[in-house]
């Protein structure tokens, strides 16, 4: 490790916040995403992000790389001991896997696959409401919390009619709730259910794929420019100033390393309210009403 490299890591060890979730844990603001990464690439993927010093990997069954990441981890020293309790390790049921026996199989699956003892999160992936399934899902994810082999419960994709279902057959609400969240598609309403909840908002494709970089016939541009950074520091800043978590994917430690870099400027108000101004009707993802990740 370089001894850039290690100034960069006790930077953002001590500059990245924590979200307070309700069930009394605690979750770096900012984690890395590892959707579409290959299971080989995925190791040095991860180990990279560890030296830079992420905290948070988000990961899931799905995305067929929980063994990249588990041997990034043992790699890296951080599947066990002080290591371990310092980092946060997100992965996610297969929508095919929900029910309650089928969810605790693939959940020891998953473990050995990470080769970890515990896991920060574990969530939902979709609510696949045309073969609704959480309530029983949840029962054994429950379970899993009470036996120490997961510390915080969670779901994506859900929506509030989702959320109020979930809660009326457990009588609980899940900590954090991850969902397609960009400057052209907020989902103001969801974020603003979840807060009443005290449901922490945790946004993937923060950048809409890209997408948003170029939004506003060159607004991003332009306040990054302003700032002296770039116009992904600028779009996930506003995600920060927001309360949101965000876990932006990246191959490439510079842009590891950037999308970190977020604490030494801040919007202007006008600059928020600008970036505020152009949320949209289109999504970059799929409809939580019909979508399977199986």
């Amino acid at each position: 490790m370089t001894d850039s490299t290690v100034a960069d890591s006790m930077m953002t060890d001590s500059t990245v916040p924590m979200i307070d979730l309700t069930d009394g844990n605690a979750i770096p603001q900012i984690g890395l995403g590892v959707l579409r990464v290959g299971d080989e690439e995925t190791t040095p993927v991860v180990e990279s992000a560890l030296s830079l010093g992420y905290r948070h990997i988000d990961g899931a069954a799905g995305y067929g790389n929980e063994a990249g990441i588990g041997r990034a981890l043992k790699a890296t020293g951080y599947d066990q001991g002080i290591r371990r309790r310092d980092l946060w390790v997100t992965t996610k049921l297969r929508d095919s896997e929900q029910g309650y026996e089928s969810t605790l199989r693939a959940f020891d699956r998953q473990l050995r696959l990470l080769g970890l003892d515990y896991v920060d999160m574990y969530m939902i992936h979709w609510p696949t409401p045309f073969d609704w399934r959480s309530g029983e899902t949840w029962k054994a994810f429950v379970r899993l919390r009470d036996e120490g082999r997961v510390r915080s419960l969670g779901v994506c994709n859900f929506l509030p009619e989702h959320l109020d279902r979930l809660h009326s057959e457990t009588g609980e609400y899940p900590v954090v709730d991850q969902i397609e969240c960009h400057p052209t598609w907020q989902q103001r309403g969801v974020a603003q259910y979840c807060h009443a909840h005290e449901i922490a908002v945790e946004a993937y494709s923060p950048m809409a794929r890209g997408a948003d970089l170029d939004a506003g016939d060159g607004l991003i541009e332009t306040i990054a420019t302003t700032h002296g950074v770039s116009c992904a520091q600028v779009v996930l800043r506003w995600h920060i100033e927001n309360g949101m978590i965000v876990i932006p994917k990246s191959v490439h430690a510079a842009r590891q390393r950037e999308n970190l870099d977020l604490f030494g400027f801040s919007l202007t108000s006008e600059e928020h309210a600008a970036i505020d101004a152009l949320d949209g009707p289109t999504r970059a993802g799929h409809d939580p009403q019909t979508f399977s990740y199986a």
